[in-house]
């Protein structure tokens, strides 16, 4: 075991550089995503050989082939199949998932809704810059109502569909949001998803320069994002803004109020104390439900309870199948058994 530390604790980024090309628009957020999670792998204390990528389709999906671990390029949104797969195959691999707003919420809905809803151990990273960019700028699921592109010339008039909402509805175990302009964030928030013993979602506020450029800038440009976006800590009231501070407010129903601390202590105006590991789903769909222009924008950890993993439960099962039957069983006399015949 001691040469195995050793080479764990002596990885770094470079470890996790490929020697490909990246190969992404000059000034696309994907550059600083890909920098966040090469200097996020030598940190957890796992052997290089036990990372593995995967992606499905888009600009996002290009991943595998710039990250220096093993992974797969598969097709358009059937990653979390495949993730699936290679975590029940090897429960003993960190397997990421790779996926964009398009890729993950649009073809990939359906998958991704059921890897959530097993509770399986993956990390998933869902790319959401509002826009299919590998495509040339057709609106996605997560267009606002109103957005013009190639395919919506008049504008969108499709409801967005919120991807926290939607992994809060699959009862995923872990959610949280980051954004690709703030990479100490999203080293924070990468780690902790990867001590998450389950399913792992992660919204990342990424832009595309070319065909959805300043998609989120009235979110966490440098003029608003004091006064629009609410970083959660566990345990931390929720205060945010820079030149009028303000707290957020919550009577456990309904939409919070969003209160002027006007020189007070937060326990004064009766400000809520995040807390991520409630239970109950209400807390979390409140904070999901607040956006942009009502509303600061929550970002960091807004779910993390405990519930048994999938790939878990099945190796239990597998253990348990093994010892009933006196040891495992043999795959090629299951197939040639006696229930088949030559022709």
């Amino acid at each position: 075991m001691a040469p195995q530390t050793l080479l764990q604790d002596s990885l770094t980024k470079k470890d996790f550089v490929a020697p490909n090309d990246v190969r992404w628009c000059p000034g696309c957020g994907d550059y600083a995503i890909l920098n966040a999670l090469q200097r996020t792998f030598p940190e957890l204390g796992i052997l290089k050989e036990n990372f593995v990528v995967i992606s499905g389709i888009g600009c996002s999906s290009r991943f595998p082939y710039y990250m220096n671990t093993y992974g797969f390029h598969t097709i358009h949104g059937r990653a979390p199949t495949v993730a699936t797969g290679v975590k029940l195959a090897n429960p003993d691999l960190s397997v990421w998932l790779v996926t964009g707003d398009g890729d993950g919420l649009g073809i990939g809905g359906n998958h991704l809704l059921h890897a959530l809803r097993r509770n399986i151990n993956l990390n998933i990273m869902l790319f959401n810059n509002r826009t299919y960019g590998l495509t040339k700028g057709q609106y996605s699921p997560t267009s606002p109502v109103g957005t013009k592109t190639k395919t919506t010339p008049m504008g969108s008039i499709d409801n967005p569909l919120n991807p926290i909402l939607f992994a809060l509805g699959a009862d995923a175990t872990f959610i949280a949001r980051t954004i690709d302009t703030n990479p100490k964030h999203m080293i924070e928030i990468f780690k902790a998803a990867h001590r998450h013993q389950g399913v792992a979602f992660i919204e990342i506020f990424q832009n595309c320069v070319i065909f959805n450029n300043k998609t989120w800038d009235s979110v966490y440009g440098r003029q608003s994002r004091d006064d629009h976006m609410l970083f959660l800590e566990a345990g931390k009231p929720m205060v945010y803004g820079k030149t009028e501070r303000r707290g957020v407010a919550w009577t456990g129903g309904g939409m919070p109020e969003l209160v002027a601390m006007n020189g007070a202590t937060p326990e004064e105006k009766g400000i809520l104390v995040h807390d991520p590991t409630r239970k109950d789903s209400i807390y979390a769909a409140m904070l999901a439900e607040m956006q942009y222009p009502d509303f600061p924008v929550p970002i960091g950890v807004l779910r993390q309870v405990v519930k048994p993993a999938y790939d878990t439960q099945i190796q239990q099962q597998l253990d348990t199948a093994v010892a009933r039957n006196g040891g495992k069983g043999d795959l090629r006399q299951l197939l040639y058994g006696r229930n088949t015949w030559r022709v």
